[in-house]
């Protein structure tokens, strides 16, 4: 079963700060990511999704490959490639893998103006590991929503208030 965890965060930066990072932690197979968004609430009121991947040029790039390779069949590559990129990009448009953008967007109207979050869906991972390695932005996070036990969540709050109080002593010191 996959884990959700919705972190809040007061600026977008330091959201995609974070998620860089934990694409980092992946590579070094501390976390695993299904997904990972990040959702900022403007000035205006408005609610952006800043999604890992796109998944409307993925669909583009990938349908204009095989729409290319059919044509190169039928002796008419451009047409393939054309209409297999329109059928890429609008079945990536149609798609909505990972966290459901509904959602995401419900999140995104409950964080104050100029907020942001970061949603992430994990397959696995090492909290404390990946709370340790995140301790720089402990202060700034607070912990929004998530699917875990309560007894992990109580832990996994603890442990953010453990690194936030080392985090903010440090400063001072």
């Amino acid at each position: 079963m996959s884990t959700l965890v919705v972190v809040g965060f007061p600026t977008v930066a330091e959201a995609e700060q974070v998620r860089r990072e934990l694409v980092e932690l992946q590579k070094e197979a501390l976390v695993a990511l299904e997904d990972a968004v990040v959702v900022e609430h403007d000035a205006e009121g408005r609610v952006h999704l800043h999604q890992a991947l796109n998944l409307t040029t993925a669909g583009a790039v990938g349908g204009g490959f095989w729409g290319t390779l059919v044509g190169l069949l039928f002796l008419n590559p451009l047409l393939g490639a054309a209409l297999g990129a329109g059928v890429g990009a609008a079945s990536g448009a149609l798609s909505d893998l990972g966290l459901n953008d509904g959602f995401l967007r419900e999140i995104g109207g409950t964080l104050p103006s100029g907020g942001a979050a970061l949603c992430v869906l994990l397959r696995e991972s090492a909290p404390d590991r990946v709370i340790e390695r995140l301790r720089a932005h402990a202060p700034q996070a607070r912990l929004l929503r998530t699917n875990l036990s309560h007894v992990d969540e109580d832990r996994l709050r603890l442990l953010l208030e453990r690194v936030s109080g080392q985090a903010e002593a440090s400063q001072t010191a």
